[in-house]
């Protein structure tokens, strides 16, 4: 048998979950860990379908969706296939046994993808990894089942959760941040966009928005998904107690939440100057669909993720670029920013907010690392005294010739 058929026949009883069959014997129908004598509160009878009401909550938001799907769809996989045992059989053993598995998935002709290739989830060849997981993608792994397991436990369907007995560390303090630009380096990069070309009007246009989205990234602290996902119709202006009128941003970012942002002055300026280019009015209406990045051009549609992604690496190869022309010494800053992405503008973005003596609170709020709560609504006194520390003391700064 040649070696692309053992590898099939090895992983023909592997399939993505929609359309993975399980025998009665290992589908969940009699799991030893199933809960009886309990109202289940879905309707699901088996741990296919268990899994698939717990993964329904997630489909608004793709990359958590297809972060948790990969997790659960893995350990069914390998509690059918390789323990041959119901996913709601499985036990706190069963779970140190995976976190071995994890580490190192064999067989791999069974288990890993071939070659280092990606196959879609719909190609024979599509296994479900791409190699062993390193011990930071293994903690996240368990953390995700450990949500799916407790969810399980709360819809009635499992009877406990076998994460639940895993040894409790101490709680340590988060680590610092270190994918951040430092303000050396932020600099730089602003020099970057800064000597773009802009003779022609296609230049011109490139670096209007180039400006634009790194003020979007840099003062709103925002991710690209919520660069794509949003539209200017966000755009509001209200006044506060003391008569200012004040602009703000309201996004809808990661898990459907949504909080306000301050548009500070300086996003304001970039925002009309960027809008005139594209021969919009300086300031968007409420009810405005047209997206917060546009390709350039004439079209206005929304840019893919990997369309903004391309555009920031562009200016962080270029900053790269630049600093190598002056000088060896310079190559740990160089191979620094080359290895940046748009995420490390939002850890620099709250870095430079929280060294700034900007108040945590608003850092907090403002990037959106927990969601407003219903009284925050009825508070504007908080929110004007956010916009104004924001305003007073998180700028871009942006260089200009004459």
């Amino acid at each position: 048998m040649s070696t692309d058929a053992s590898h099939s026949s090895l992983a023909n009883s592997l399939a993505p979950i929609e359309t993975l069959a399980i025998s009665p014997d290992f589908d969940g129908r009699n799991g030893t860990n199933r809960a009886t004598g309990n109202r289940p509160q879905i309707a699901a009878t088996n741990d296919i379908d268990a899994i698939k009401a717990w993964l329904a909550r997630f489909v608004d938001t793709k990359t958590t969706f297809d972060n948790y799907r990969k997790e659960a769809e893995r350990l069914l996989l390998w509690s059918t296939v390789q323990l041959q045992k119901p996913f709601s059989s499985l036990t706190h053993e069963d779970l140190l046994a995976y976190r071995h598995f994890l580490a190192d998935p064999q067989p791999a002709a069974r288990w890993v993808m071939r070659d280092g290739r990606k196959f879609g989830r719909a190609h024979p060849e599509w296994r479900p990894f791409a190699g062993p997981l390193s011990a930071s993608s293994q903690r996240q792994a368990f953390i995700i089942l450990n949500t799916l397991f407790s969810w399980l436990v709360n819809a009635g369907y499992l009877a406990g959760n076998p994460l639940s007995l895993s040894r409790q560390r101490a709680r340590k303090t988060m680590p610092r941040i270190t994918r951040y630009l430092e303000e050396d380096l932020w600099n730089e990069v602003k020099l970057t966009i800064d000597v773009m070309p802009r003779e022609t009007g296609r230049e011109r246009e490139h670096y209007l928005r180039m400006r634009w989205l790194f003020s979007l990234l840099y003062l709103c602290g925002l991710r690209i998904s919520e660069v794509v996902g949003n539209t200017m119709g966000g755009f509001f202006c209200r006044r506060d107690k003391d008569g200012q009128e004040r602009w703000w941003l309201e996004i809808t970012g990661k898990g459907d939440k949504t909080r306000l942002i301050p548009a500070t002055n300086e996003l304001m300026v970039e925002l009309a100057r960027y809008r005139r280019e594209k021969g919009l009015p300086p300031f968007p209406t409420h009810t405005e669909d047209v997206p917060l990045l546009l390709p350039v051009g004439t079209q206005r549609r929304q840019m893919t993720r990997g369309a903004v992604h391309a555009v920031v690496k562009q200016v962080f190869q270029g900053t790269a670029a630049r600093l190598r022309t002056r000088g060896a010494e310079l190559e740990p800053l160089a191979a620094r920013v080359e290895a940046a992405s748009a995420h490390w503008l939002r850890h620099t973005a709250g870095s430079h907010m929280a060294n700034s003596d900007v108040d945590l609170r608003h850092v907090r709020d403002n990037l959106g690392h927990e969601s407003l709560s219903t009284t925050s609504g009825y508070l504007h006194s908080s929110d004007d005294a956010r916009h104004r520390e924001t305003e007073e003391r998180h700028k871009i700064n942006w260089m200009t010739r004459p």
